[in-house]
Formats: structure tokens, C-alpha cells, sequence
């Protein structure tokens, strides 16, 4: 499987140029990117003029290449599945519903048919948070029912994060779901993240 061309740019590390609640600059062997982000991602910067890495997304449109930014990984993946899996829903809006709503409480808001709570975030209307929560909840539901099981029945949480990205790069949450624990089940304790999502994607793809 070929991945998007917004899969392409999935990082950029270098010195905090800029800092402001809706964007960011990064200076990268002497070429400066704006990076747009959302405000919980703003709230995890670090000190202006110091090292940073943090993971993008490529937006390609007709007249122009737009990079988004997030400091964790689940912030990402909830922006790509927003942008990618719900209709009428675009970067902008996505940002928004970042700045207005942790991860933690999406999930649990669209597990929960919570419309009210979504439709509180700036840009999304009742009939939006509806159309949200029908189109994500087979997304974000396993998940979600994980993170608010208890510490003692609660799966690693690694496996959870993985199996969300590869979710939000268009695989289905079974096929996710069964690929990262093969690759969980014949790793070790020392096993991040990305290496759950490099196994996986060898088995999918």
C-alpha cells in the first residue's frame, strides 16, 4: 500500500522560531515553516529558541502545501481522522475541535452519543457533532471503551495508540487491531509506539 502524500512530512525537528496559539515556525537548516496548530499543542511547546520535534500533516490543496502540527501523537490522529473521515469537516475546523476539547473527552463524548458536549466546540453545530459521532464511532469506540476501563483490565496503552494510527491512515480498526497485537505479542517491554505501528504496517501492507 502507498502511502498519501500527506504521510509524507511526518516530522520536523529543529528550533522554535515563532510561537503563537494558532501557529508555529520552525527553523530547519536555515528554512523557516509555518506550521499551524492547535492550542493544546501550544500548551506542550517548548521555550521559544529551543529544540523542538514535533509531528506534522501535509495538507495538499490546489494553491497551496499546508502543514499542521501536534505535539503527541493523539492529536494528530484525531485531526486525520476528522479530516479524512467526516464529511463537511476540514483542517480548520479540526484545529478547532482540539483547541476546544481534549483527546480524552472526544472520544468519550462520541462513545457516549454526547452531541451537546461536541456541539460546545467552536465550528461544530448540533447536526455536525451527530454526523461526527455516527462516522467515528466504530472508529474510536474500542479505544475509547480501553481508556476508561480500569488500570487492572486496561490493555497497554501502547497498543491502543498504535492501533489509532493506523486507524487514522485509513486502515480498518480490526485489521488494526489484530496486526498491532501480533506484533505486540512477539516483541518486548522495550517496544514504543512507532515500533507497534512499523510492525504492523509490514503485516498490512
Amino acid at each position: 500500500m502507498q502511502l498519501p502524500l500527506q504521510a509524507m512530512i511526518t516530522f520536523l525537528e529543529g528550533i522554535l522560531i515563532e510561537a503563537m496559539p494558532t501557529h508555529v515556525v520552525i527553523g530547519v537548516h536555515g528554512v523557516g515553516y509555518h506550521v499551524g496548530i492547535p492550542l493544546s499543542s501550544y500548551d506542550k511547546l517548548p521555550v521559544q529558541g529551543h529544540q523542538i520535534k514535533i509531528l506534522t500533516h501535509l495538507q495538499v490543496r490546489e494553491d497551496a502545501h499546508v502543514l499542521y502540527g501536534f505535539m503527541t501523537a493523539a492529536e494528530r490522529d484525531l485531526f486525520r481522522l476528522l479530516i479524512l473521515h467526516v464529511s463537511g469537516i476540514g483542517p480548520k475546523t479540526a484545529l478547532d475541535v482540539l483547541s476546544g476539547i481534549s483527546v480524552v473527552q472526544f472520544k468519550a463524548a462520541v462513545v457516549n452519543n454526547d452531541a451537546a458536549l461536541l456541539a460546545k466546540t467552536k465550528g461544530i453545530g448540533k447536526k455536525t457533532a451527530e454526523r461526527i459521532i455516527v462516522e467515528l464511532k466504530d472508529k474510536v469506540g474500542v479505544a475509547a471503551a480501553w481508556e476508561a476501563a480500569s488500570a487492572a483490565n486496561a490493555p497497554d496503552p501502547r497498543i491502543t495508540d498504535a492501533v489509532l494510527a493506523l486507524i487514522s491512515l485509513g486502515y480498518k480498526q480490526v485489521d488494526a487491531h489484530k496486526a498491532v497485537k501480533q506484533v505486540s505479542e512477539k516483541g518486548d517491554a522495550t517496544f514504543v509506539v512507532e515500533d507497534l505501528v512499523r510492525g504492523a504496517l509490514k503485516l498490512l501492507i
